[in-house]
């Protein structure tokens, strides 16, 4: 698995990370604990060094699958995991962000705790929260990197001007935001911005939530505790009109003898020398179909063919809810 640096900010992980939001939350069902710690630990030996968690994905249970898994080789490994939510001790969410600086002190200790570990080398604030300045939540990150628990600092679905205000305070080595040929917002402002500071970018949902492997037919049934089942994009109607983008990766994947998730993966890889998706999933063909990627090199010609067919097919309805989309700072 080759490596990249998320900007200049000097932290190296694998091409490719795990995300490992799904093992626990927002796709139906937990996944089996002892199955998911056996599929973590198979990424690492496949070479994967960048995991992504959060306290909010169970909540809590997902950092502690990640620090049970990580334990023996957490020397080897890059643990990115989120701060922000406003989450009763007995897991039920509150509505509502919480980023006052108090408070990311508080998570911090409380996921270096479940992660099993005595530092937190990526710490994301999950969600911008409009009622704390972000040079505050920057600075409260600042205090924890100072105090040895935290190695980096990042931010996630935040805007242009929240990064700049931010990256003054305390440099901000990753963004985390959705990118793929699904949602290519972040090409008109945000990537620019991430090369001008030096910002890594952390792609979630690189496969469109599922979608662009080609697996999820229109008349899908989501279980009521998967998050597509209230995501507008996803609604029958809206996968039948946006099945011509998918149409368009699976006949471009058999031209090159790769699957659809590869090619959507490594058109990713190809945009910027500093983006490092994470590609969640359950299932041990799934994660060495991802890691695949990697060593698919799309040339420029390919790149510019994809572009150009993709250009022309609008994408329908919202990615996600409108009270999830008030949470999304701009």
């Amino acid at each position: 698995m080759q490596k990249r640096t998320l900007g200049r900010s000097g932290l190296e992980v694998s091409s490719i990370g795990l995300g490992c939001m799904g093992m626990s939350f927002g796709y139906g069902p937990p996944a089996g604990k002892f199955e998911m710690i056996s599929l973590i630990r198979t990424a690492v030996k496949r070479g994967v060094t960048f995991f992504d968690t959060a306290e909010v994905y169970g909540p809590f249970t997902n950092e502690e699958l990640v620090g049970e898994a990580l334990a023996p080789v957490r020397s080897q490994v890059v643990i990115a995991t989120k701060f922000g939510w406003n989450i009763l001790p007995s897991g039920e969410r509150r509505e509502g962000l919480n980023c006052r600086p108090d408070h990311i002190k508080q998570v911090a200790e409380a996921s270096l705790k479940r992660l099993k570990t005595d530092v937190i080398d990526l710490l994301y604030q999950h969600r911008v929260d409009p009622n704390v300045p972000i040079e505050d939540v920057a600075g409260a990150v600042k205090d924890l990197i100072r105090e040895g628990k935290v190695r980096h600092f990042g931010l996630s679905e935040a805007g242009v001007k929240t990064i700049r205000r931010a990256h003054a305070v305390q440099p901000v080595a990753a963004l985390q935001s959705e990118y793929s040929l699904w949602w290519r917002e972040p090409e008109a402002e945000i990537l620019p911005v991430l090369e001008e500071l030096g910002i890594g970018f952390v792609p979630f949902s690189p496969l469109g939530r599922g979608f662009l492997t080609g697996s999820i037919s229109h008349d899908a049934k989501f279980d009521k505790h998967d998050l597509r089942s209230n995501s507008p994009r996803f609604t029958p109607e809206n996968r039948r009109a946006n099945q011509a983008l998918v149409d368009l990766v699976v006949r471009f994947a058999k031209q090159r003898k790769a699957t659809p998730a590869q090619i959507a993966l490594a058109w990713l890889l190809a945009q910027k020398p500093w983006i490092v998706p994470i590609p969640g999933t359950t299932k041990l063909h799934r994660l060495e179909e991802n890691l695949a990627a990697a060593s698919l090199e799309l040339s420029p010609a390919d790149l510019s063919e994809l572009d150009a067919a993709a250009a022309k097919i609008p994408v329908h309805g919202d990615r996600y809810s409108e009270a999830m989309q008030k949470l999304v700072d701009r």
